[in-house]
């Protein structure tokens, strides 16, 4: 018989330890996801969770280590903690110091494509009224050289931007002289369906450095059933051009989006197989938006969260296997959220920023001289309601703009961390907050959460996205890469 008792004994079995701020919510079947203010976060199972909110959890569990190293409890060896979770919080919201990165130009909103899911209400080729003027394009150059923020992307978007190609080389040149002179620099992207493009344009872009993102649905039949224009040959087109484009430009000086429609739901694996035979490095499956003529030719109600969902999954599904079979190909959106959840760096994507990306996150020049807080804003103003309109660039200071109380009181009331029933999510940190979406379609700034359809996409998709990777040790180092890249 020893005369010594055993380490263990030496040890409490049960610690004293405090609590730090979390929230939970329910993942899946007995699992409760935790998150707390720096954005760390854990899946627990419900006995776990009950042990750690009633001080019994084991000091010599495993889960009592990861819970101390992420910041949700401090015993006797973690005084750090506070500071550390201080931090980590200022390191999240660092970029609103240097606000307003991103200027949009409404160069013209004519376009010769008639897509019936366009949310701009795009006009006619020979209406040129709707062209910016050389006056409203100066002016709105002053503007956002006025940003706090040193480096600026100025995108110039329609209609058809390619329509009025003058006024962008007049703004790219314009701009460039007083950024130099105010120290700035600058980045410009055209927002282009190609189907206009030529060598003179191209050769413009390339001595200007200027970036090109354009539209690409999918294959060819669907991609012409969504974009249809004279000749029917939106498709061939856009593929013709997206070969000019990088052989004049270089192979990673463009990028697409897609948007979703009814008829693209039953093809998510042809959409992507489409992008990766075209040689893009990702694609971003992105929704129909509430406004324009989405709304008047009734293509957003066409289907349902629900069914996006069930067709975003199964693309996401599609990809990790491509993955899995040594194709590095990525899902945007994804990348964005676990960004988020991985990293203290916040990747400023408007849709998904709290507080909201309006004005302080992209801001929006219409081709009339009006100032939109952004690029939503200013479609949901096409439809007849400009409650999110800031000024004009001919008689507004940028103090008139920047403090004007609809973009003050929108940003206050919508942001996430103290919006009813946002507080309490677990998800939060994740997610951002989306004023205009809701005041849309809800009337207000924060809306209905069990009702809300922004709030419903991403709740899922965060869900769908921890689950995968609690399911699958190769699912977990994918996104953990897409979180890095």
């Amino acid at each position: 018989m020893s005369h010594f008792q055993g380490i263990e004994s030496y040890h409490p079995a049960i610690a004293e330890y405090h609590l730090l701020p979390f929230r939970f919510s329910h993942l899946q079947h007995e699992q409760y996801v935790l998150s707390n203010l720096a954005g760390e976060y854990l899946v627990l199972d419900r006995d776990a969770l009950l042990d750690l909110v009633t001080h019994r959890l084991d000091q010599n569990n495993p889960i009592y280590t990861d819970l101390r190293a992420r910041h949700f409890l401090m015993d006797s060896s973690t005084s750090i903690a506070p500071t550390l979770i201080s931090l980590k919080l200022r390191t999240r919201y660092q970029r609103l110091a240097e606000f307003t990165t991103l200027h949009i130009f409404v160069v013209t909103l004519r376009c010769e494509h008639a897509c019936p899911y366009c949310q701009v209400s795009r006009q006619s080729e020979d209406t040129l009224s709707f062209d910016m003027s050389q006056e409203a394009g100066s002016a709105a150059i002053d503007l956002a050289l006025k940003s706090p923020a040193q480096l600026l992307k100025f995108e110039f978007q329609g209609g058809e931007p390619l329509l009025n190609f003058r006024l962008i080389q007049s703004i790219v040149l314009e701009a460039k002289g007083k950024a130099e002179r105010l120290g700035k620099q600058l980045t410009f992207v055209i927002a282009t369906n190609l189907a206009l493009m030529t060598k003179e344009i191209l050769d413009f872009c390339r001595e200007h450095s200027i970036l090109i993102s354009t539209s690409l649905d999918g294959p060819r039949e669907l991609h012409n059933t969504n974009r249809p224009r004279p000749g029917d040959d939106s498709y061939e087109r856009t593929v013709r051009a997206i070969a000019l484009v990088r052989g004049a430009l270089g192979p990673d000086r463009l990028s697409a989006l897609m948007t979703t429609t009814e008829a693209s739901l039953s093809q998510a694996k042809e959409i992507i197989d489409e992008y990766m035979s075209r040689g893009f490095p990702g694609i971003f499956l992105r929704a129909l938006s509430p406004y324009g003529f989405a709304i008047k030719t009734r293509s957003y109600r066409a289907y349902n969260t629900e069914r996006w969902l069930r067709f975003y999954k199964e693309g996401i599904e599609y990809i990790i296997e491509q993955n899995r079979q040594g194709r590095d190909f990525v899902e945007y959106y994804a990348a964005t959220i676990l960004k988020k959840m991985f990293t203290s760096e916040d990747p400023g994507y408007v849709d998904l920023t709290s507080p909201a990306g309006i004005g302080i996150g992209a801001i929006v020049y219409n081709y009339d001289g009006s100032i939109y807080a952004s690029d939503e804003s200013r479609m949901l103003a096409e439809m007849g309601n400009d409650h999110f309109k800031l000024g004009h660039v001919l008689t507004h200071s940028y103090k008139d703009i920047y403090t004007s109380p609809r973009l003050l009181e929108a940003l206050e009331e919508s942001f996430a961390y103290s919006a009813p029933m946002c507080h309490d999510c677990a998800f939060e940190p994740f997610c951002g907050a989306d004023p205009v979406f809701h005041y849309a379609t809800s009337g207000d700034y924060v809306g209905r959460k069990p009702e809300s359809e922004y709030c419903n996409r991403n709740m899922e998709i965060i869900k769908f996205l921890i689950c995968r990777m609690e399911e699958d040790r190769f699912v977990r180092q994918l996104f953990t890469k897409w979180a890095n890249r």
